[in-house]
């Protein structure tokens, strides 16, 4: 599977989890405060799947070299 799937999939989840999930935490009474990101939900599951995919010991060197390097195009929101 390569990058572009996995992202697409991945956002699929996420727009089908995360409205039910809000609604869930307004249900029980959990205030859950809006936090900025500039990236999207989907995007930092999809680097974290990628992470633990690659089979690195420390995220720090993975996120510095595939997302800061390599895949920097797909990620332009990135920090």
């Amino acid at each position: 599977m390569n990058l572009e799937e996995l992202l697409c999939q991945v956002d699929d989840f996420c727009q089908a989890f995360m409205p039910e999930w809000e609604a869930t935490l307004v249900n029980e009474g959990v205030c859950q405060k809006p936090w900025q990101c500039q990236m999207s939900v989907s995007e930092i599951m999809t680097i974290m799947i990628l992470f633990h995919q690659h089979h690195h010991r420390n995220f720090k060197h993975f996120y510095q070299i595939y997302v800061g390097r390599i895949w920097q195009k797909a990620f332009p929101n990135r920090r």
